[in-house]
């Protein structure tokens, strides 16, 4: 079969692109006509890298954030705050928080959110291991910090009752305050909203 684009080559790199979230194959073909036009080191540099990062990058064992060691450099890090778990969904959203500067505790990625319509079950996430880390007394505070969408705030109320089978009278949950939009993707969120939504997180209600 004839390829679409008159090569074979091109029809495959197109494919490939278009895999992306977000690319269409109209924007996959734009970007590979615009790598083709580049230098050839330019294109050899582009693949390595991408080999690279998914030979090098792992997920960090203790708090599944993205990791080149077996432990994350947030977790490593003697300067945090070790008491404080702040859970989240993604890997994006430790990077949204860490910009804000607002907050020197330790991460818990979850991996995504509790879903059913997507065949996504609290046991198709990192749930468990929280509350492992959480069991082991260390941890005074677990800041549900995931986006206020229907989603969001069914793992959230799945994870407080989780932790709260715990028995510890000590463990505080709180809940970012609501500074962030009802509906919003922490994502999509501002820097100075997320960290006034930090700082003035409030307690978990069930």
């Amino acid at each position: 079969m004839e390829s679409e684009f008159q090569s074979s080559l091109l029809e495959g790199a197109v494919t490939e692109l278009s895999r992306l979230p977000g690319i269409g194959r109209k924007t996959a073909l734009r970007l590979a006509l615009y790598m083709l036009r580049r230098d050839e080191r330019e294109a050899v540099a582009l693949g390595q890298a991408l080999i690279d990062m998914r030979r090098g990058i792992s997920y960090c064992r203790v708090c599944h954030n993205i990791s080149e060691a077996e432990v994350c450099p947030i977790c490593s890090d003697t300067r945090r705050d070790t008491s404080t778990v702040c859970v989240v969904e993604n890997v994006k959203d430790v990077l949204n928080v860490e910009r804000t500067g607002r907050f020197d505790g330790l991460y818990h990625v979850l991996g995504g959110v509790i879903s059913p319509i997507d065949g996504i079950g609290p046991d198709s996430i990192e749930i468990n291991s929280l509350v492992e880390r959480v069991a082991d007394n260390k941890i005074s505070e677990v800041i549900l910090a995931l986006s206020p969408t229907m989603e969001g705030d069914t793992t959230n109320y799945y994870i407080y009752r989780k932790l709260m089978a715990l028995g510890r009278s000590d463990l505080v949950i709180t809940r970012l305050a609501r500074g962030v939009a009802v509906g919003n993707d922490l994502e999509y969120t501002d820097e100075l909203t997320l960290g006034r939504s930090i700082i003035d997180r409030r307690p978990f209600e069930n």
